[in-house]
């Protein structure tokens, strides 16, 4: 194999790739194999004709397709690994020669890494972070606890007030007529949620369980039921049922059944530790956010527009495989929301091209300061990477090839950039 490299305009480049034609002839081979149980020429039993008959009949390039589709992969993998240069896309296949007795020739266009002008990268000034935790973040915090353990009573010696959780039975009309979809029987609705239309809610404060109330309406003009859009409506709504929370006490037993402490006040102070924890991660990340923003707008670089098409669709094979987790297919995510592929692409196409600014311009930074990772902290970061997976660190070591390696490596030599710039920042 013989690889030529061209490079294009804007950080492009094209590899043309030769292979002799003795390896393409082996390619042929196995499309033949591959191919001879579906062919069948009368008199010879299928999977028996003879791959010159079949070429007599078809043409000798009746197998090149399959052949070109064998050999490119591997072809162009072996171009990878010759390539001086840094290919960051997916290529743009195109034959060029495929001929009995010819060398096999196709071209690969691809992105290459684009070269980075670093600007200002130190002393960039950020918004100092308020990390203070008041009482007040800290009652709110215990109240969502408080709420999470909360016990459901029903009530019968009141209205209904604002929170309860009621069944009801309701019928709406328009213009005196009952519309399809406007009844409910035995319907779960906790007031104040926001699930019905605006209004509804509201008007069952002070509705009494098993008398008829009456409730004025008027449908969003955005409805999704277009004969309903804009139009006023009643409904006949009668609470059948209603429930509230009760709170646990605010002392030192709550505490206990909630946390690792015996009184309210080490419980307290533990969740005002923990929130300002919260506040320094959320700040650092901020800073990170404004800090590596600034440092890009501040560099120069020629990203090509292959390479964020590539980085696009990583992001979307990624999304795809979070919902898969969560029993969503790609296909019913795009259906669910009226997407088409393409645009959701287009969605990513901001965030995939700040991910690579962001990324490129800390990996200069990390070359200009000569930013390197010892050995100690990689296998102190694949000690890490076992035990998030729950894997033996041997074991793991042993499976991480030389590409995964120099990706580890490069991923916390980022990691150090980031340390490196933050911690010459300046807060004001």
């Amino acid at each position: 194999m013989s690889l030529q490299v061209e490079k294009l305009e804007g950080n492009m480049a094209k590899l043309t790739i030769e292979v002799p034609f003795e390896e393409f002839e082996e390619a042929v081979e196995k499309a033949f194999r591959k191919n001879k149980n579906k062919l069948s020429i009368p008199g010879f039993r299928k999977g028996k004709v003879p791959r010159k008959m079949i070429e007599q009949m078809y043409g000798k390039e009746v197998f090149y397709e399959d052949a070109a589709n064998i050999i490119i992969p591997s072809a162009y993998a072996k171009a990878v690994d010759e390539c001086t240069e840094e290919i960051v896309s997916q290529p743009v296949i195109d034959v060029t020669q495929i001929e009995v007795g010819k060398p096999f020739i196709f071209t690969a266009e691809v992105a290459l890494k684009p070269e980075v002008t670093l600007g200002k990268y130190k002393g960039i000034e950020v918004e100092k972070a308020d990390l203070t935790v008041t009482d007040e973040e800290v009652a709110a915090e215990i109240d969502k606890e408080r709420d999470y353990n909360a016990r459901t009573v029903s009530v019968e010696d009141r209205a209904v007030k604002d929170g309860d959780m009621t069944v009801l039975d309701f019928e709406g009309f328009v213009d005196g007529v009952a519309f399809e979809g406007g009844k409910g029987e035995n319907y779960s609705l906790t007031i104040g949620s926001g699930t019905f239309i605006p209004g509804f809610e509201e008007q069952l404060i002070g509705a009494e369980i098993d008398k008829e109330t009456e409730i004025n309406v008027t449908f969003p003009e955005d409805y999704q039921a277009e004969e309903l859009a804009g139009k006023p409506a009643v409904f006949k709504c009668t609470v059948r049922e209603i429930k509230e929370k009760q709170l646990p006490e605010l002392d030192d037993e709550f505490a206990s059944e909630v946390s690792e402490f015996d009184t309210l006040d080490e419980y307290r102070e533990d969740v005002r530790k923990n929130l300002a924890a919260k506040k320094e991660e959320e700040a650092r990340n901020v800073k990170e956010e404004k800090v590596v923003e600034a440092i890009v707008a501040d560099a120069k670089m020629d990203i090509p527009d292959a390479m964020i098409a590539t980085q696009q669709r990583q992001m979307a094979d990624d999304f795809a495989q979070r919902i898969q987790m969560q029993g969503i297919s790609i296909d019913q995510y795009f259906q669910f929301t009226g997407l088409t592929k393409e645009a959701f692409l287009e969605q990513m196409k901001p965030q995939a091209e700040q991910r690579i600014q962001s990324r490129l311009v800390l990996e200069a930074v990390a070359k200009a300061e000569n930013i390197e990772v010892s050995e100690d902290e990689y296998k102190a970061e694949i000690e890490r990477m076992a035990e998030t997976y729950k894997m033996d660190v041997d074991k793991l070591t042993e499976m991480v090839g030389e590409f995964e390696q120099k990706a580890i490596r490069e991923d916390l030599a980022i990691k150090k950039a980031v340390d490196f710039v933050l911690d010459n920042a300046v807060e004001k």
